[in-house]
């Protein structure tokens, strides 16, 4: 059908299941489409208004319950890393993102060969420019709205221009992909080669899954008012292994036969930091990285001795745990390790060996069983501030060297001096923690892990023991 926009004199009035961008432009134009709708816009005189429409929205009258994105692991870089996929621009190409799950936006390079129609950039002093709270200024005559990238992977952070584009993923309803859905006007962050250094080949920025409003699931929960949560199942494997991310509200059907997982999980409170643990940050911010309340630590049914104090967050925002996907191992603190160390080698009953960096507990490989659940240790048990345990079984908690016969415990010494320079960030050289216990990638595998902001609480639960894996998501599309 044809929209006709022209100059009047009354009132506006939109029937449209779907939202419109409203932006002042021409006078008077015909705007072709085919959405199942009718618009009046009569406007004042001198009034200029431009829509914009989603392709979806345009398209159809469909509005995703959930959405659905690919994960897969990455062990061609130094650091091992989980990297999703989106369509983004116009013409639409892929474009692939290492997961950071504390992250606060997406940041994309835009250095080199990024051509869009549709990229807007975005004014200072705007609300979506607002939106990224730590932001600035550039430019001469027109003011520009800048954010800071930060690759978390290797700490480098540099300046960049804030911008809008089209953004396009599949949905879902819980049992496999959909037809995709569009958001016309998805704000991110131009990032550099500087920052990009240290991400796989092929992976050209960062998408962010924290506790900001422009942060990945933060856009799409509002361009579709579904709900804020969203879940990550990360696969262990790396070759043709896929695992699944899912964005607001659908079951979680690729348990044991097709079960739904959702209906299955732990829970404990999600617990803010008030120091913002990002490389970047304004006074009096808090983190938008993911903590839970840690209370004790058991070992073959034997609390581990610890300071207790190191598992609360202080004023500082020293102290505490929080889930990483960019750390792909655990790491504690100095005395925690140690002591977590003693009492595992001690559990296991097996001589250590010489470690293999960046490890420091080691046995040799065929002196340790296996089972379904990974290699035959003792359950590292995380007792949690309302009495709910999450359990790391071995396939969780090590990491084996077939080639030299070596097996270690996957959590990394990360230090015990933090720098008030680095509140909440941990390096990934493992020096100088200012965070307690970090959850990595290797804890997180094969675990459904659901985050769900309206009810400030986090999910869990290892899907093994629903003899499932992260992988099992069919990706094959329905449509």
């Amino acid at each position: 059908m044809n929209i006709y926009i022209e100059v009047a004199s009354l009132s506006l009035t939109i029937n449209s299941s779907y939202q419109a961008y409203l932006i002042l432009s021409h006078a008077c134009f015909i705007f072709q489409s085919n959405m199942i709708s009718s618009i009046r816009i009569i406007l004042s005189l001198g009034s200029f208004l431009l829509l914009f429409i989603s392709s979806t929205t345009a398209k159809t009258s469909f509005r995703p319950k959930a959405l659905v994105l690919p994960v897969t692991k990455d062990i061609s870089s130094s650091t091992p890393q989980y990297v999703t996929q989106i369509k983004q621009r116009t013409p639409l190409v892929t474009v692939n993102l290492t997961v950071d799950l504390g992250g606060g936006y997406v940041w994309v390079n835009c250095q080199h060969g990024y051509v869009s129609s549709t990229s807007k950039s975005v004014a200072c002093g705007s609300a979506q420019c607002s939106l990224f709270g730590s932001s600035s200024c550039s430019g001469d005559k027109v003011k520009l709205c800048g954010g800071f990238p930060s690759n978390t992977v290797t700490g480098v952070s540099t300046s960049g221009d804030v911008r809008s584009d089209v953004v396009s993923v599949e949905s879902t309803d819980g049992n496999s992909a959909g037809r995709a859905v569009t958001v016309p006007k998805f704000l991110f962050i131009c990032g550099s080669d500087v920052v990009q250094k240290g991400l796989p080949k092929g992976v050209t920025g960062m998408a962010g899954f924290g506790r900001t409003k422009v942060s990945l699931p933060s856009q799409f929960s509002s361009a579709f008012s579904f709900s804020r949560k969203f879940a990550i199942c990360l696969s262990s494997g790396t070759i043709n292994s896929k695992g699944v991310i899912i964005l607001g509200d659908a079951p979680y059907n690729f348990g044991y036969l097709n079960s739904d997982i959702s209906k299955a999980l732990n829970f404990t409170p999600l617990i803010t930091n008030p120091v913002s643990t990002a490389p970047i940050s304004s006074l009096g911010e808090p983190s938008y990285e993911y903590f839970i309340g840690v209370k004790s630590i058991v070992i073959s049914d034997k609390e581990v001795p610890l300071n207790k104090s190191l598992l609360s967050i202080n004023k500082n925002g020293v102290g505490g745990t929080k889930i990483s996907t960019v750390n792909p191992y655990g790491i504690l603190e100095t005395s925690i390790y140690k002591a977590v160390s003693k009492a595992f080698v001690k559990a296991v009953g097996v001589k250590t060996v010489s470690p293999v960096s960046p490890f420091g507990t080691c046995f040799t490989q065929h002196e340790i069983g296996s089972t379904q659940m990974g290699p035959a240790v003792p359950d590292i048990k995380l007792v949690l501030q309302n009495g709910v345990v999450w359990d790391i079984i071995g396939a969780n908690s090590m990491v084996q060297f077939s080639n030299i016969d070596v097996i270690c415990l996957g959590f990394v010494d990360g230090g015990s001096k933090p720098k008030s320079s680095q509140v909440g960030f941990i390096p990934m050289t493992g020096d100088q923690p200012t965070t307690s216990i970090t959850i990595g990638g290797l804890q997180l595998e094969n675990n459904l892990i659901q985050v769900d902001l309206a009810r400030s609480r986090l999910g869990f639960r290892s899907i093994f023991s629903d003899h499932s894996n992260c992988a099992n998501f069919n990706f094959t599309s329905s449509v």
